[in-house]
Order: C-alpha cells, then structure tokens, then sequence
C-alpha cells in the first residue's frame, strides 16, 4: 500500500503492519538521511474519509525510547510528500498512534503510517521544519528584498502639489517603480529561473 525512499538507497516497499490501520518503515543509518519520501504504490486506495499521517521516529539520547514526530500526511488526492527529517530535533516528540506496537531496532529510525479520517488530519500540526521549501532560497531573498525596496521608496512619496522646485533632485514616478515590480513578478511566477540565466 506504502513506499518510502531515501536518496541512495532502494525503494522499500515492505511497510510492517503493527495495527489494522498503522504501517512503519525501518530506517538503519538514519543520521545521514536528510529527506524521506512517502507515497502510495497505486494498488490499495485509502478508504473513503481517510488519509495517512505521516510520522518519524527515531531513540531518544537520554531514554533510548523511540520520539515520535508528525511530519504531515499523504491522501488519494496526494499520494505522495517529501519531509526534511535533518532538521528534527531529538527530544521534542508529540503525541502519536503507536503506542508500543511499533519497535525498531536498536538505532533505528522509523516512519509510520496512521490511517486516520481526513478531518482529524486537517487539524493536526506537524513539525515546522519537516517541511520541505518548494521555493529557491535566493529567489525568496529577491523577492523580499525587492518589496522591501518598495516599501522604502514609496515611503518618500509625494503628490505633485506637495512637491517644492528642487533642481538638485530627480523625481521617478513611483507608478513607473510599481509596473517594473508587477513585471518582475509575472516574469518569476512563469519562469522561477529566468534569474539564473
């Protein structure tokens, strides 16, 4: 019903049922892991209402015992999903669905899948940095710092009748400012790495 993959290694496939409803995965050397993708293999759907919780797990350094983690969630309509477990913090585990029932090997990591209703997946909040940024860090950078400029610039702002004669200065029409930055922002909205080039 599930796959996992790791970067470099096989696909797994052979997800350990524990409950009727909940699947885990064993993830040996799971310190060099920075990524895991979770998806469906396309022969069992999720029943009607439902979705999978995505959870990690990994020994806690002081108890041993596993800490579980809320990555996020896969469904019917969203089969598959990436999570950055590199950022994960040991010791900051939240409640989870399995218990006891899901034992991994002495320094082993897991993730788990809980079949669970798609309303109670709606509001569950999983860890902020399991998430993976679908947008070029430079690109975010650009685009705050060119809002930014925005902002500054259009703080001088003037109506003509509050301007004074002042030939030292050079005025630009702070619409001509607005268009180039509406441009720029349709040009990365079609082409993300038009920049690049």
């Amino acid at each position: 019903m599930f796959g996992c993959l790791v970067a470099g290694r096989l696909v797994q496939t052979d997800a350990l049922q524990v409950a009727s409803d909940k699947f885990v995965f064993n993830l040996a050397d799971y310190e060099n892991v920075n990524h895991v993708v979770v998806f469906m293999l396309g022969t069992v759907p999720f029943p009607a209402g439902t979705g999978g919780a995505v959870y990690f797990s990994f020994p806690d350094p002081a108890s041993g015992g596993p800490v579980w983690q809320l990555l996020g969630f896969i469904t019917n309509e969203k089969p598959s999903a990436i999570f950055k477990i590199s950022g994960l913090k040991a010791g900051e585990g939240g409640a989870h669905p399995f218990g006891g029932m899901a034992s991994a090997p002495p320094s082993a990591a897991q993730v788990g899948v809980s079949v669970e209703p798609l309303e109670q997946l709606a509001q569950q909040i999983p860890v902020s940095s399991a998430a993976v940024s679908t947008v070029d860090t430079f690109l975010q950078f650009t685009q705050k710092m060119l809002d930014s400029l925005y902002n500054f610039a259009s703080s001088f702002a003037l109506t003509q009748a509050q301007m004074t004669p002042n030939p030292t200065e050079t005025f630009i029409p702070s619409s001509c400012v607005l268009r180039w930055y509406e441009n720029f922002q349709r040009r990365m909205a079609h082409n993300p790495n038009f920049w690049k080039s």
